[in-house]
C-alpha cells in the first residue's frame, strides 16, 4: 500500500469528488464508501463494460492534523491480464484480428496506467488548494522554550539565547513514520498512543 500525506487546506471530500470526476465515466465507476473524515473510494471497470479487462483500485482518504492521508491500494490485474493474453494470442494466431481488438487494447493500456493517473488527478487537486507533500506548517519552525524564538527545525541551539533545542525537536511515530511535535501523545494519523 503505498501513502501520502498532503498538508494543507485539503478534506477526504475534495479528494473524493476530484477522482469521481475524472474517473466516472466511459469503462469505469467510481464509488465513495464513509463519510466525514474517513472516506473509501473504489474505481473499477464496469459490469457491462464495452471493451477490456476488469480491474479495481481502492483508495483510502482520511484526515490527519494538517492536511489528508492517502493510502493506494493495489490494483487487480486478473481480468486486465485475461484480456491482454487474448489479444495477445489472437495477434499469434492471425494478425489482422489484432484490429477487432483494438478497443480492448486500448482500455488496457488505460487500465494498466490506472494508479499513475490518480495520483495525478490527486496531486493536482492538491495544488489547486494550495496543499502539497511538503512539511507542513506545523512542523517548519521550533520554537524555543525559553525564550519563545522561532528556530529552523533540526537547530542545535536557539538562535536568539543559545539555549538546546534537543527536547523540542519533532519526532516520528514509530507505528507508521508520520512527523510529530515533542508534545503529541496520540499519533494524528494511525492513532497510535506513545510511550514516553
Amino acid at each position: 500500500m503505498d501513502t501520502k500525506i498532503l498538508h494543507g487546506e485539503l478534506t477526504p471530500d475534495d479528494i473524493a469528488r476530484a477522482l469521481g470526476a475524472a474517473f466516472n465515466r466511459g469503462n469505469y465507476q467510481v464509488q465513495r464508501f464513509g463519510s466525514g473524515d474517513n472516506l473509501t473510494v473504489q474505481i473499477a471497470t464496469r459490469q457491462a463494460r464495452e471493451s477490456g479487462g476488469a480491474t479495481a483500485l481502492t483508495i483510502q482518504l482520511s484526515r490527519v492534523t494538517d492536511g489528508v492521508s492517502v493510502s493506494m491500494g493495489s490494483q487487480s490485474w486478473f481480468g486486465l491480464a485475461a484480456s491482454l493474453g487474448m489479444t495477445a494470442l489472437s495477434a499469434l494466431r492471425d494478425p489482422r484480428l489484432l484490429l477487432g481488438r483494438i478497443d480492448d487494447l486500448a482500455q488496457d493500456v488505460e487500465s494498466a496506467q490506472l494508479i499513475e493517473s490518480v495520483w495525478q488527478v490527486i496531486d493536482q487537486t492538491a495544488r489547486s488548494r494550495g496543499a502539497g507533500t511538503a512539511l507542513s506548517d506545523r512542523l517548519s519552525r521550533t520554537v524555543c522554550p525559553y525564550c519563545q524564538t522561532a528556530n529552523p527545525v533540526a537547530s542545535g541551539r536557539c538562535l536568539a539565547c543559545g539555549a538546546p533545542l534537543g527536547g523540542v525537536q519533532p519526532h516520528t511515530c514509530p507505528q507508521c513514520g508520520f512527523a510529530l511535535l515533542s508534545e503529541e501523545n496520540t499519533c494524528p494519523n494511525c492513532g497510535a498512543v506513545l510511550q514516553n
